[in-house]
């Protein structure tokens, strides 16, 4: 039985499952080790750091969702009876948005519009020809009038949303109630006063509080976006809305692989001239040294240059637009990991010059101890503090960085959505008359949910893994 798609796993996809699976690797050992559950468990009680972790969930879950791509299959089939695959490659989040991703429209249009932003030449059934702005060929389709029925329309649309999104958060606090009844021994209804009352070790009150805002919001949005353009729609009437969700991942996944590229980098040469120091630590700090002291754009521009010319050679290789759009993606994260492990490097060397002065390390090598086992079993450990912290401070950093090389045309493929790029055509935008602002406000809101909730989240990683301020609050 032939399947009803034809998977594609993009090379950005394959790097993404493996950080996934790192973090599933840590969170597994750190569940049996006691000085690793520790300061997760000081994470898990700041109220303002899990409503932000909330919203990152629901980030990396569109993010994985749109991280999952395929052909799907065409209702026809070939001469000898197999089944034929479509030549656009789509992820499963495009599969859910569905009529969102199809319904594209002539040009401009504003949020929540019936017709297009600027006025065109139309004609009358009797020949002469007349100014104004016609009719969208989906939004606000389903209107009679629009004028007197859209009003009512979309105050159904968001009634029917608040309570869909009330029924699925009221299923999810009632399963929560439940599991605590039993893991606490009392009865729903105490279970119930505590959680109000903000008076349970994990701060549930806020984090169900989060949780339901994001679930109503998320059930408004499609019941409105059944009908209408929530943010508009761009200059060739692609989904403004439907153009920001598809931008995540392209956020998510530089904020995240980058991490991924720079973090051998720094964690071993830092280590490495903090302990060894000598003709090894000379060598480290004049390569690092040396590349920070180098424009990072400068860097990144040549090596996206040297990446078109290479992509042009081979074009052979890179059969689609999605193909290349994500070899552009893979090559800016290698890039910018290349470029920003300097600081984490002397960060960690630092730390390791301190570490190795320290009574237990200074035993171990009196003892015989090999100095791989002592870098594995004493040095990282012990420094795992400040790339936690780290890690999580220069997400936003990177996330914002994207944006920026977008803005300059050294970022991402044009082709491939992300907040830079509707930042970049949302320059031409802000200067026609009348202004078209949507995709700069949707841009702005969607990096701004994912750079307020990471730092969120950091200075609540920070404060639980930083021993002076754990030693301070005791």
């Amino acid at each position: 039985m032939a399947l009803p798609f034809d998977y594609v796993l993009l090379k950005t996809d394959l790097l993404f499952y493996l950080l996934i699976a790192a973090i599933l690797l840590y969170a597994w050992y750190a569940s049996r080790h006691e000085h690793l559950q520790a300061p997760w468990r000081e994470v898990v009680r700041k109220p303002l750091g899990m409503a932000a972790a909330v919203v990152l969930g629901f980030y990396l879950a569109i993010a994985v969702l749109d991280s999952v791509h395929f052909y799907p299959a065409l209702d026809e089939t070939d001469s000898s009876g197999q089944t034929r695959y479509a030549t656009e490659i789509i992820s499963l989040f495009d599969l859910l948005a569905g009529t969102l991703r199809e319904q594209q429209e002539k040009t401009y249009s504003a949020p929540f519009a019936t017709h297009l932003y600027g006025k065109e030449m139309m004609e009358h059934p009797d020949g002469r020809t007349y100014r104004d702005y016609p009719r969208l060929e989906y939004g606000g389709a389903h209107l009679d009038d629009p004028g007197a029925d859209k009003s009512a329309d979309l105050s159904r649309r968001v009634l029917m949303g608040l309570f869909e999104g009330l029924i699925v958060w009221g299923v999810i606090i009632a399963a929560l109630l439940l599991l605590l009844s039993r893991k606490y021994c009392r009865s729903i209804r105490d279970s119930f006063v505590l959680v109000l009352k903000g008076r349970t070790p994990v701060p549930w009150r806020v984090i169900l509080s989060a949780l339901g805002a994001l679930i109503v919001l998320t059930f408004v949005c499609i019941n409105l976006s059944k009908g209408y353009h929530i943010f508009g729609t761009d200059k060739v009437g692609v989904d403004v809305f439907y153009q920001a969700l598809k931008s995540i991942r392209t956020g998510v996944l530089i904020g995240t692989l980058t991490t991924l590229v720079m973090l051998p980098f720094a964690l071993v040469l830092g280590v490495m001239a903090g302990y060894f120091r000598g003709w090894i630590d000379d060598v480290i700090q004049y390569l690092y040294t040396t590349l920070s002291s180098i424009p990072g754009v400068l860097l990144i521009a040549a090596a996206a240059l040297l990446l078109e010319v290479y992509m042009a050679t081979h074009q052979e290789d890179f059969e689609s637009l999605v193909l290349r759009a994500d070899m552009r993606l893979l090559f800016l994260c290698l890039i910018l990991g290349i470029t920003s492990w300097t600081g984490l490097c002397r960060l960690l060397r630092g730390e390791a010059l301190k570490l190795r002065e320290v009574d237990y390390v200074e035993a171990a090598r009196a003892f015989g101890v090999s100095d791989t086992t002592i870098l594995a079993r004493h040095l990282l450990p012990n420094v795992m503090h400040i790339v936690m912290i780290t890690i999580v401070l220069d997400f936003s950093g990177l996330v914002l960085a994207e944006a920026v090389l977008s803005y300059i045309n050294i970022g991402v493929d044009p082709t491939m959505e992300s907040w830079g790029n509707m930042i970049n055509s949302a320059r031409f935008e802000m200067a026609r008359e009348p202004i078209v602002w949507w995709s700069l406000a949707s841009a702005f809101v969607f990096m701004l949910g994912l750079v307020l909730s990471a730092n969120l989240f950091a200075d609540a990683v920070r404060d639980a893994f930083d021993p002076r301020i754990r030693q301070e609050m005791s």
